[in-house]
């Protein structure tokens, strides 16, 4: 037991947490049932994604794909295409494979124990603990940034929760809290108490349900916590995007590659490029077998921010004299059958601003 705990009145805790999650839990759609299926996929999309953004996609996704075996039989594309906008595509396709297994290993039902669910891919020790407490009611820890918080807080832990090592202290800890009290809803407690209540700034103490247990609030430290080291600023690349069009009004879009950052969306043409008229993307398009546009103009300016970069894009316009012949990757696709394709987002704006004109 973690020596913060040898004092700690966890019973007391655990008492008035989950009184205070089933007196006052939110109505989310994920929550109308224990189905372990839509936990997982609300856990999947709920990373780095606030709660209200979440809702219409999730409620999207399951009317789409209400069971794991309706995901694992979709097309990527399809998939794809209803995760736009949520962003991290690699989760997408992790899931639709981590789905295909349980369709497979476990005749589509998802698997009880932390240990099981672990083993599909892209599921990791929170989502696997999140799935088997909250489904299952099985006494698993599920610690994300938002139990971190309120663990640190709640023991004054200043141990830097950027590191592996202080996520695994804060996951032994929970393993024994969660044993003294009704898993499914402690869990779901602590995300809820981290959401609504002990937030990351100006967190709401005099009305925590758990105020009497908390060192920081004795402390009045609170605003000090949790301890995380500053990530480095995102590096920023100059992009150039063309939207060319052909003499019967289609449009030239590209299926990114396989592997790598936004694998298998589609795109507009475009590339790294800082000069002032496009010169490596007039050498883009050739190297594709593209026929050179007649000019180029600069129509937009796009701004799109990832978590580790920042794509700057001017965004130009451009009539194609003769269609050629095109690789595999490239397509000529209506207008109007644009909104068909899974595009990243700063392609969606570009879409928005060139081809509806709603910008």
């Amino acid at each position: 037991m973690d020596n913060q705990l040898e004092t700690f009145d966890i019973q007391g805790f655990c008492n008035d947490l989950t009184q205070w999650y089933q007196e006052n839990k939110r109505d989310l759609p994920w929550r109308e049932d224990q189905d372990p299926y839509k936990i997982w996929v609300s856990e999947i999309m709920l990373q780095q994604t606030r709660v209200d953004t979440v809702i219409p996609y999730f409620n999207r996704f399951i009317s789409l794909f209400p069971t794991p075996k309706a995901l694992a039989d979709a097309k990527e594309e399809t998939v794809l295409k209803a995760w736009e906008g949520l962003g991290y595509y690699s989760r997408a396709r992790n899931l639709q494979a981590a789905v295909k297994e349980v369709s497979e290993s476990y005749g589509g039902i998802v698997p009880n124990t932390k240990q099981e669910v672990l083993k599909l891919k892209g599921v990791g020790p929170y989502t696997a603990g999140a799935i088997t407490s909250i489904a299952y009611n099985r006494p698993e820890a599920a610690v994300d940034g938002n139990v971190m918080r309120v663990v640190s807080r709640l023991m004054t832990i200043y141990d830097d929760i950027s590191k592996v090592t202080t996520r695994k202290r804060f996951e032994n800890i929970i393993e024994d809290m969660v044993i003294h009290t009704e898993p499914s809803d402690f869990n779901q407690g602590l995300m809820e108490l981290g959401a609504l209540i002990c937030t990351p700034k100006s967190p709401s103490c005099l009305i925590c349900p758990v105020q009497q247990h908390c060192s920081a609030r004795e402390e009045g430290v609170q605003d000090l916590l949790p301890v995380k080291a500053k990530k480095k600023p995102p590096k920023t690349k100059a992009m150039k995007a063309v939207v060319l069009q052909n003499s019967s009004g289609q449009v030239l879009i590209e299926r990114r590659p396989d592997t790598g950052l936004l694998a298998k969306l589609w795109q507009f043409p475009n590339c790294e490029d800082d000069s002032p008229k496009g010169e490596e993307l007039q050498r883009y398009l050739a190297e594709r077998e593209v026929s050179a546009p007649k000019a180029l103009e600069n129509v937009q300016h796009v701004r799109h921010v990832f978590s580790h970069i920042v794509w700057e894009i001017d965004v130009f316009t451009g009539v194609v004299p003769e269609e050629g012949k095109l690789p595999e990757t490239l397509k000529w696709v209506n207008k109007e059958e644009v909104d068909k394709y899974p595009f990243p987002v700063s392609h969606q704006k570009i879409i928005d601003y060139v081809i509806k004109g709603e910008v």
